[in-house]
């Protein structure tokens, strides 16, 4: 009976080993320098899990507050994954002095081989501590990105 027991549970927990994957994206540029990544699951839409990152925007003075962000998993807003695309949409807003900033990162990326994705990404930078002569319009950094997905 034990033995069947074990062997029940070892194949349960392959099955679930199999139901789950993960993404991953990175850049490094003279501009940014950024890593993120999430489990996902097979089916039932194929929603995220754990997601975290880290940004840093290296045209910002060290004390700023946006130049280094953490992202969890709220800050995913949008996503997407299928054999030939691999998008996502993360954004995080910073709050100094009743004043909001945010930065708003698109990773857009095709697939190049299979579970190797790259592409560029865009990062818009809403700094709300600026001077008014911006006429609150964002910055705008854009470069590379590789991305995996399994």
């Amino acid at each position: 009976m034990r033995t069947i027991f074990c062997v029940t549970t070892l194949l349960l927990s392959a099955g679930t080993a199999f139901a789950t994957g993960g993404i991953w994206c990175s850049a490094e540029d003279a501009a940014v320098k950024f890593e993120v990544e999430a489990g996902v699951t097979r089916g039932m839409g194929g929603p995220t899990f754990n997601f975290r990152g880290d940004l840093e925007i290296f045209g910002r003075p060290v004390d700023d507050g946006l130049r280094k962000s953490v992202f969890e998993d709220s800050n995913l807003t949008q996503y997407w994954l299928d054999g030939k695309e691999l998008r996502l949409l993360v954004y995080r807003e910073h709050e100094v002095a009743n004043t909001y900033s945010s930065v708003e990162l698109t990773i857009l990326t095709k697939v190049s081989e299979e579970g190797v994705y790259d592409g560029r990404y865009s990062l818009a930078i809403y700094d709300g501590t600026a001077a008014a002569d911006k006429d609150g319009k964002p910055v705008e950094l854009t470069g590379k990105v590789s991305c995996g997905a399994e």
